[in-house]
């Protein structure tokens, strides 16, 4: 049995749902993220909340955008029947990956957790962007599986900001440690679980076929 058609469909709901969360947390539940800034620590330098909350929707916005575009590609019909909009859709989705790692660059000197927390998201940027541009090397050099494989890790990134809460969650409300500390173990066991996923993965398909 195929399980490619489960997983899609189970992205496609946890896209959605997250895409939501996401709308309606920013829009209605904490427009001006005060929530989420109360546990800012004295950063390095002075945070200005106008720009800070700009610089974070727009970060969010083009976040949402590469989910979507990314989700979009990786529909079999998206490839087989229209490969044109395909490529210009993985074209949305570079350049999403790009804006959300330019603005989470921004961000992060300002993160929750101090410098230990801006060098994971450091880290996290340039992991992202190194996966996303490896995609479209393969791509562009018609070596599709190898594109399809860093596109998968790549995508995976997309899940970073929900990891991260659901995680510090956990570290937080669950196991009992403070908040700051919570969110820097959900950071970094983000990165750690969303580099360990794509590869679980893979073995799964291999073990698969073999079977």
């Amino acid at each position: 049995m195929d399980r490619r058609p489960f997983i899609y469909k189970l992205l496609v709901c946890v896209s959605l749902i997250y895409v939501l969360y996401v709308l309606i947390n920013n829009v209605v539940i904490d427009p001006g993220a005060e929530m989420f800034l109360s546990h800012k620590t004295s950063p390095g330098r002075e945070l200005k909340p106008r720009i800070w909350l700009t610089v974070m929707y727009i970060h969010v916005g083009f976040a949402c955008i590469a989910m979507a575009s990314g989700l979009i590609n990786f529909s079999t019909r998206s490839y087989e029947k229209r490969r044109s909009f395909h490529r210009v859709n993985g074209y949305v989705y570079v350049t999403s990956v790009l804006f959300a790692v330019l603005t989470s660059g921004y961000m992060a000197p300002y993160a929750t957790g101090g410098k230990m927390s801006s060098i994971g998201f450091n880290l996290l940027n340039i992991l992202w962007l190194v996966m996303t541009a490896t995609a479209l090397v393969h791509i562009l050099k018609k070596r599709i599986p190898l594109h399809r494989r860093w596109m998968i890790r790549s995508y995976a990134f997309c899940f970073t900001n929900m990891l991260i809460h659901l995680l510090t969650l956990v570290f937080h409300q669950m196991i009992g440690l403070d908040y700051v500390t919570s969110y820097t173990l959900g950071l970094y066991s983000s990165i750690a679980l969303l580099i360990i996923a794509p590869e679980v993965l893979f073995r799964m398909e291999a073990n698969y076929r073999e079977h």
